[in-house]
């Protein structure tokens, strides 16, 4: 355990060791959890509330605390509770080296498998009840955080006060193919916006493409920069200011001899390249895969012609995940086995008790993004009246982002006195 102090915070860090199998201790070996405890420093010795925040991705790790936003907000009434989720940040983190040491493509599924929502929330339990002598606690939920949030209430609903969830209220039965049905579209409005706001940069835009389909870039790390890894860059518009760093991004593209700037390389290569999270690309289609498969790749089915990279204006794409990234970005090359074997896999543990969530009395507050690119706010709403206790906030004065950059826990912390 170590202690000390960061400006407006009183931190403990700790480690857990939890079994790889929840369902199986005995098999798979251990992995260690990492949990970081902050409180305010006038409140140190004060009896609070626990708030465990569920981080978005998958594969995301927990914020690094800094002065401002949500965690000074909540430090008023909680302790905080900052889990890496496993396989993240300082929680045993899994890499390519680590993929790369299991024995064939379907033990790395396997392996993989074992970093779902059912384990996080699996994890989360013992650390309450080891860490924390079994009191419930409250969670606030962020985007994949939110899907995390319903699997608890699942599984484990007596260990929780309260759920606030931020832009994650998943589709209880949709599968990815549904998801992307109804998210492909707002990303292209997204983009229309994208460039009726910017309409000089439709030109700029189309000069790097066409760059690049006559020849691809090498990025920094040796990764060659394709076109339709250069649309990826469009997960940013999401947030509230992706338009503006967009912008940006493609004012510096090219330099005095109209070849592609080291500038727009370097920053394109660090949207781009899942060096710090594999996770979330290896993990993002089985996310939604519950019961019978196999899964597919269902943002690469359902990606239709208007999605082209030869179609001018450039059009964008989201968070979503396709083959072929397991094949052109270094960091996930190792994962593209056992990424294939995870979409041929037959058969996929649920997530959710639809039956429990129904009949839940933990009360849950959520978000809800009306023009949220990454989360469905029709999904999100059908879910709100399908499980007990919930009341939703729904708004436009947000993107997918509004934790971070808004007022959004203060409005959450007091809907229900509203």
């Amino acid at each position: 355990m170590q202690e000390y102090a960061l400006p407006g915070a009183q931190v403990r860090d700790r480690s857990v060791t939890v079994p790889l199998h929840w369902s199986a201790p005995d098999t798979g070996g251990t992995l260690d959890v990492f949990v970081r405890e902050l409180v305010h420093p006038d409140r140190r010795g004060d009896d609070l509330p626990l708030l465990l925040f569920l981080q978005g991705g998958p594969g995301g790790k927990s914020p690094r605390p800094t002065r401002g936003g949500w965690i000074d907000r909540a430090l008023r009434e909680f302790r905080v509770v900052l889990l890496d989720q496993r396989g993240t940040g300082r929680s045993s983190r899994v890499t390519g080296a680590t993929i790369g040491r299991l024995p064939d493509a379907a033990a790395a599924a396997a392996h993989l498998l074992a970093f779902r929502a059912d384990s996080i929330v699996a994890d989360a339990e013992h650390v309450r009840t080891t860490l924390y002598g079994g009191r419930s606690w409250s969670t606030l939920g962020q985007s994949y955080g939110g899907f995390v949030t319903l699997t608890y209430l699942s599984r484990a609903p007596e260990g929780l006060q309260r759920c606030l969830v931020t832009g994650g209220l998943p589709g209880l039965h949709a599968d990815g193919r549904e998801v992307y049905r109804r998210t492909y579209p707002r990303v292209a409005a997204k983009t229309r916006r994208f460039y009726e706001r910017y309409p000089g940069d439709v030109a700029g835009i189309a000069a790097v493409a066409d760059r690049l389909a006559a020849e691809p870039a090498t990025l920094p790390d040796g990764d060659r920069l394709t076109v339709r890894r250069l649309q990826t860059v469009g997960q940013a518009l999401g947030t509230r200011d992706g338009a503006e760093e967009l912008h940006w991004l493609f004012e510096e593209a090219l330099d005095d001899d109209g070849g592609l700037s080291d500038t727009f390389l370097d920053q394109v290569a660090r949207r781009t390249s899942s060096w710090d999270n594999p996770l979330y690309a290896a993990l993002h289609e089985s996310i939604y895969a519950q019961g019978p498969g196999p899964i597919g790749w269902t943002a690469q089915d359902e990606r239709g012609p208007e999605f082209d990279g030869d179609r001018r204006p450039l059009p964008f794409t989201g968070e979503m995940i396709y083959p072929w990234m397991f094949e052109e970005i270094a960091s996930l090359r190792p994962f593209g086995p056992a990424a294939e074997a995870l979409a041929e896999r037959e058969e996929f543990p649920a997530l959710y008790d639809p039956a429990r969530l129904a009949a839940n009395e933990v009360p849950v507050d959520a978000a809800v993004y009306f023009d949220d690119m990454y989360v469905d706010a029709g999904l999100s709403l059908e879910t709100a009246e399908a499980v007990g206790n919930v009341r939703t906030w729904v708004t436009n004065e947000h993107e997918h982002d509004g934790l971070r950059v808004g007022n959004v826990l203060d409005r959450l912390l007091t809907l229900r006195s509203r």
